[in-house]
């Protein structure tokens, strides 16, 4: 495979290239693409040092696949000029996930919707990816009516400017600000721009990726996104209302037997899911699983994952592995 990370610089851009090296990719070509400050600047992947391309050039070498990790307006633009030469695009931003046209995946759940036609394929949010995935086996037993969601992410979810303040709130430095107000010693109920009825981007899009994911826009969502002065790992309280009733103890046999889930939930010896556990790994961790006292077939659940792994490049690469174990990219036609 000839491969283009696009945003190979960039937080989720460089775990990219670290799982593509950690998971054995078949990587046979790397093209590390930038924004013009960085292009001529080398990297290293796997032993060997690549020259940063622009976008541009980038096209013109015809790459197998393309990871892109560069923003939603760099997407819309250049997405469909890859797509074009016959680039299979995997795109980590939100240009495309609401697109009817393109798939929203998450390979433990969608991906056998996949096919050779998809040459733009979206990766959910962050937050979204982590939740579905516990949520997807206990939707296909039990029907899910209604999801109520709280979240408390990373910093790293907003990106490089954040990490920065943090750091220099921490150590008592004026610095620029990627929020409204400090993030030590603090929590913001603000995860990007608000939108309508008062909810921001982030909380919309747990609830429109979810019903398209699940394929089933009638489960009623609702959510608070709440950023924490943590580095790495989003945490979810999810409750979820259950068409029929449930044992608790069925719940974490399921969830236990899900690819990519790991169950942590043993309260008497305090273990249950911390986003300073998962910080590395690629697993989503799931806890504090318990029945909801005030209604029936209700649950509450703990959910924790890395941000920039399973939320983001770990689950662009697995979309990546199952196009190539299933023979589904076009082998892009070069000069």
């Amino acid at each position: 495979m000839r491969v283009a990370v696009v945003g190979a610089t960039g937080m989720v851009g460089n775990v990219m290239l670290q799982v593509l090296a950690e998971r054995n990719f078949p990587v046979t070509e790397l093209i590390p693409v930038a924004s013009e400050r960085s292009v001529g600047k080398e990297i290293e992947f796997k032993g060997t040092n690549y020259t940063i391309v622009g976008l541009e050039t980038a096209v013109s070498m015809k790459p197998d696949v393309a990871l892109f990790s560069a923003g939603g307006n760099t997407s819309l633009e250049w997405a469909p000029k890859f797509a074009e030469v016959g680039t299979t695009v995997i795109d980590n931003s939100s240009a495309w996930r609401m697109d009817p046209t393109k798939k929203l995946v998450v390979p433990e759940i969608n991906a056998s919707e996949l096919t050779t036609n998809d040459k733009i394929i979206a990766n959910p949010n962050c937050s979204t990816i982590q939740m579905v995935l516990a949520l997807a086996p206990l939707h296909k037993k039990y029907g899910i009516k209604r999801l109520v969601i709280s979240t408390y992410q990373s910093i790293s979810g907003t990106g490089v400017k954040a990490v920065k303040q943090l750091e220099n709130e921490t150590n008592g430095i004026e610095g620029e600000m990627a929020y409204p107000y400090q993030i030590h010693k603090n929590a913001l109920p603000h995860c990007d721009v608000f939108e309508e009825a008062g909810y921001t981007k982030e909380e919309l899009k747990l609830v429109r990726e979810t019903h398209k994911i699940l394929s089933d826009p009638s489960i009623g969502i609702t959510a608070t996104s709440v950023r924490i002065p943590v580095a790495g790992g989003h945490s979810e309280a999810v409750n979820v209302e259950f068409d029929t009733h449930f044992e608790v103890e069925d719940i974490r046999t399921i969830l236990s037997e899900t690819d990519g889930v790991v169950v942590q939930d043993d309260v008497e010896n305090n273990v249950y899911p911390m986003p300073f556990y998962s910080e590395g790994k690629d697993e989503v961790f799931v806890g504090r699983i318990r029945r909801d006292l005030s209604q029936p077939n209700t649950l509450n659940m703990w959910i924790v994952s890395d941000n920039l792994r399973k939320g983001a490049a770990t689950n662009t690469i697995q979309i990546a592995e199952y196009l190539v174990a299933n023979k589904l990219i076009e082998k892009a036609v070069t000069v």
